[in-house]
């Protein structure tokens, strides 16, 4: 039996957010000087922002020169029937220690981890070295379907 034909489409906006919204990970990508890496992560959406957190390394290193990144995620249900969304935008390290509006922003993200990881920056926490809190604001938004029906 012959492949059938795919159709691509791109998705709307709505559609591209709902995928953001119903997944917990993705790839982040950045570069450094002449290097480019990409890491999966977990993550959660709402309001523009993407949440999630990290240890010190190679990444924060990175992300320190050049804050700018590009993230992907993809529901896959078979060869040719697939979504995918790719978020640009700028990552922002969430201060615990700052201001009022830095405390804020903190106890945002921390609520928006335990989405994912309930027990996150709790004596219970399973990854108590993924410490670092962060966020990516959804700059641009491009979303593109692959079906068969």
């Amino acid at each position: 039996m012959p492949t059938p034909r795919p159709t691509f489409r791109e998705l709307t906006r709505d559609e591209s957010l709902a995928l953001l919204a119903r997944n917990q990970v993705g790839r982040l990508a950045f570069a450094y000087q002449d290097r480019l890496d990409i890491e999966p992560i977990h993550y959660t959406y709402a309001d523009g922002w993407l949440y999630g957190r990290t240890t010190p390394g190679t990444k924060l290193e990175a992300l320190s020169h050049n804050r700018w990144v590009a993230f992907e995620v993809d529901e896959i249900d078979a060869r040719f029937d697939w979504r995918s969304v790719v978020v640009k935008g700028a990552v922002y390290l969430l201060r615990a220690d700052g201001s009022e509006v830095e405390r804020a922003q903190y106890a945002t993200g921390v609520k928006m981890v335990r989405q994912v990881v309930p027990e996150a920056f709790t004596p219970e926490d399973p990854l108590p070295e993924r410490a670092i809190l962060f966020r990516i604001h959804v700059d641009e938004l491009t979303g593109r379907a692959a079906t068969t029906r």
